[in-house]
């Protein structure tokens, strides 16, 4: 199943099979295309654990000192994953949109109290799996774990990229891209975590957001 995934992506990046597709979009696709083939049995049982909740905005799915207990699957809204750094200032590591995992996988994977936040930006809706059912699901089904492997690989792809950007790319070109591929942020993320999520002043971003537009 993995090898097909990785056989699948490359050809879609060499394709070009969609405008100006990405790695990350040929992963999420194939991941889509691995979660509609699962096993029947595999799929009902998945769906038997798996629950939907409402959050409101502001709302906590995690505190710091916490430990993640489950994975959410981000239905509608946005979510932010956020640290305290050693002053208390809050440094937005990521934003999940529909179609995002919101996790803190160290302390998730582990069992082991989280040092980030996980929090609603705006009210919307996750759907989650608690660690204590689903662990046991991928020793009883191989496709689920190809599957969670899938997951994890996209994550690592995804933060590897996003370490490029923020040691090549300067300030307005990270907020360019982000523009352009990730708009619904700048419309209903409040300015302050756009900002720190950029890892730039919100003055800098201002004067950004100034000459952009």
């Amino acid at each position: 199943m993995l090898d097909l995934y990785h056989a699948r992506v490359r050809q879609a990046i060499a394709n070009k099979t969609a405008a100006a597709q990405t790695l990350l979009d040929a992963c999420l696709e194939q991941i889509g295309a691995a979660m509609q083939a699962l096993p029947p049995e595999a799929a009902e049982t998945l769906a038997a654990i798996a629950r939907t909740r409402r959050v409101e905005k502001g709302e906590f799915l995690l505190r710091e000192g916490e430990v993640c207990t489950a994975g959410y699957w981000v239905e509608s809204g946005i979510l932010r994953k956020y640290t305290l750094s050693p002053s208390g200032k809050e440094i937005t590591s990521e934003l999940c949109l529909p179609h995002d995992m919101a996790i803190s996988l160290q302390s998730y994977t582990l069992q082991l109290p989280s040092r980030e936040y996980i929090q609603a930006v705006t009210a919307g809706s996750v759907s989650l799996i608690q660690h204590r059912d689903y662990e046991p699901l991928k020793r009883q089904f191989p496709a689920l774990q190809a599957l969670d492997m899938m997951l994890t690989e996209y994550y690592a792809l995804w933060l590897e990229e996003r370490l490029w950007q923020f040691h090549t790319l300067d300030a307005t070109a990270r907020y360019r891209l982000l523009a352009e591929q990730q708009p619904q942020l700048l419309r209903e993320v409040p300015l302050t975590h756009i900002a720190s999520f950029l890892g730039i002043t919100l003055e800098t971003l201002s004067r950004i957001r100034a000459r952009y537009e």
